[in-house]
């Protein structure tokens, strides 16, 4: 029987979704974009339609087909919705997609504001901020000669992602020095890497899943077994480092956690409409045979990464050790909208962990609270290469502050 109840699938550049859950915690302002604004009558139509028919909260729009929604009504109704529905125009979309396929074109350089600053708070790796010099810490002073220290994040990203030269020019300041550097550097696109791991001390693996893309449990089983290879014997423990991992796909989610799970529940969805609520089950075969896990989070970790914490936390086969997620708890929908070139993405559900708790707004709670000062993602190589040099463990400690590492390591060695 046909079930008129599923959101209408969605093909672009290859792909297609029937239903298709997002739960990126990529920040996405809420407020009025100028997209928004200046859509026809017949697009507004459609989204109205998709959130009276699918939104997981029940706006009480007043909404059929003989209402009709003027743009200051239907901008104050848009407002209503949570920060993680948005419509996305072409360039978002092709954005998002990109995301989902661990790819993206840009400069590869993470930002936010401190203060009146824009600050570089991670380059990625084989990219082309990478190559020109730029480091973590640099100040942004200016982007193609345009001063951004009274501008947002989201203007800068605008500034480099619309200007028609593919070549950016970024001058910053570093450190305390009054002089500051030019980089010319050119947008292209970067393949990001989910994972990366390192056999530990006393054949201990460390796996850093830095987000969760189409290719992560792909790249997740390769790794493990690399490390299983490269130390010839079976691994006695594993240390899951999801800190500051914004998360990514259900799906990917979903089959990550699958390969440490023999059983149980690994994640339920409920929302208003009928497909929204489901329940997703480990299938048989760990791939660890049932070797000792701690999953290192903290107020970074999220979505995704909640679901894989709380799945191997509730069903009792890991260890949670750092400070509390950051408590993104809802799934998203990406809905068509007209011919295909644009879509609404759209909280659908909100998810449940094993033991039926809803971790929105609240996060996952450690079984060892260890808060420390977060540990960036560029870090997360150090941590690869002092143990690559043989440090030992004090060295270990001092040389990066890890407490969060150290406590899990003392855990897996006393199973």
């Amino acid at each position: 029987m046909k079930n008129n109840n599923v959101i209408p699938a969605f093909k672009k550049a290859g792909y297609a979704f029937s239903l298709l859950l997002f739960t990126f915690t990529l920040v996405l302002n809420n407020a009025f974009a100028s997209s928004v604004k200046n859509l026809k009558s017949q697009q507004i139509d459609e989204i109205l339609f998709n959130i009276h028919a699918y939104y997981v909260d029940d706006l009480d729009l007043q909404n059929s087909h003989y209402v009709q929604y003027n743009n200051k009504q239907f901008e104050r109704l848009y407002s209503k919705l949570d920060p993680y529905s948005k419509y996305l125009n072409e360039h978002e979309l092709d954005a998002l997609f990109d995301n989902t396929n661990g790819q993206y074109t840009g400069l590869g350089i993470e930002v936010k504001k401190v203060d009146t600053d824009i600050k570089i708070v991670n380059v990625v790796n084989n990219s082309p901020a990478k190559e020109a010099g730029i480091l973590a810490g640099d100040i942004i002073v200016s982007v193609n000669q345009k001063t951004v220290n009274l501008l947002s994040v989201s203007e800068v990203a605008t500034l480099i992602k619309e200007n028609k030269f593919t070549t950016i020019n970024l001058t910053v300041k570093r450190n305390e020095s009054p002089e500051v550097l030019s980089f010319n550097v050119a947008r292209t696109q970067i393949q990001l890497e989910s994972v990366n791991s390192k056999v530990l001390e006393s054949g201990i693996g460390y796996l850093a899943i830095n987000s969760f893309s189409n290719h992560t449990l792909h790249e997740v089983a390769l790794q493990i077994a690399a490390m299983q290879n490269n130390y010839d014997y079976p691994l006695l423990g594993l240390v899951i480092d999801l800190r500051d991992n914004p998360g990514g796909t259900l799906k990917s989610a979903i089959a990550v956690s699958d390969l440490f799970l023999e059983s149980g529940t690994i994640v339920t969805t409920k929302g208003r409409y009928f497909d929204a609520n489901q329940a997703f089950y480990a299938k048989r075969g760990d791939i660890l045979k049932g070797v000792p896990i701690v999953v290192l989070i903290n107020e970074n970790s999220a979505s995704a990464a909640e679901i894989l914490a709380g799945a191997l936390k509730d069903n009792n086969r890991a260890k949670v050790v750092g400070s509390q997620s950051f408590g993104k708890g809802s799934v998203q929908s990406l809905i068509p909208l007209g011919d295909g070139n644009t879509a609404l993405k759209l909280t659908t559900a909100k998810y449940f962990t094993p033991s039926g708790e809803s971790i929105d707004g609240v996060g996952i709670k450690p079984d060892v609270t260890i808060n420390q000062t977060t540990l960036p993602q560029n870090n997360k190589a150090v941590i690869i290469k002092n143990e690559q040099v043989k440090n030992n463990q004090h060295q270990l400690v001092n040389s990066l502050a890890d407490l969060q590492l150290v406590k899990a390591k003392q855990l897996l060695s006393m199973q």
